[in-house]
């Protein structure tokens, strides 16, 4: 068998997403260090394995994986810590894959809320709630602050560890591509 850039991904990339994705879940935050070590490993695969050409791969992957969540952040809509998880996925990735999987990631996440709400009886919460995201979003004073962040609703509602539906989203792409299902 030869050892190359995928067998390497998985590797390193599965565990260290799986202990983000647990930190997350468990203590609400994505460590610094982690996302760092992700980000410099697979800095350091692309190049090995794909040179100057997987570099630049990987910083793409790193932009897309950083720009695709830095609104909803900037808006206090998620935690840094999993903005930097999909930026540090995205290195390994590559950009085209790396938005395969958000989306993918996305999907999960907004099942896994439904879900969510529905088992702790928290509807009506989550509907006047939708309806402050909504007024939050339509007005450029209010888009940006913290009216409607994600921790402003208290007990009305649960906070999702986004790191969790991003790590299945990106395991889920991740064995597609490694299987042969496609190439991204």
């Amino acid at each position: 068998m030869h050892w190359g850039y995928w067998e390497t991904t998985c590797l390193i990339l599965v565990p260290g997403v799986l202990l983000a994705s647990w930190i997350d879940y468990k203590a609400r935050k994505v460590p610094n260090w982690l996302n760092a070590a992700l980000a410099a490993s697979g800095l350091a695969a692309q190049f090995f394995y794909n040179g100057t050409e997987g570099l630049a791969a990987g910083g793409l992957g790193l932009l897309v994986g950083f720009g695709v969540l830095i609104v909803p952040w900037a808006m206090h809509g998620m935690g840094a810590g999993d903005v930097k998880l999909m930026a540090a996925i995205g290195v390994w990735f590559g950009p085209w894959m790396t938005l395969v999987a958000f989306c993918v990631g996305g999907v999960i996440g907004g099942i896994v809320a439904v879900i969510m709400i529905l088992s702790s009886g928290r509807l009506w919460n989550a509907m006047a709630n939708i309806q402050i995201i909504l007024i939050k979003v339509s007005n450029t004073k209010t888009a940006f602050s913290e009216f409607g962040g994600a921790r402003t609703f208290g007990n009305s509602s649960q906070l999702l560890p986004y790191g969790v539906p991003l790590t299945a989203g990106s395991l889920i792409i991740l064995c597609g591509q490694c299987m042969g299902w496609w190439t991204l």
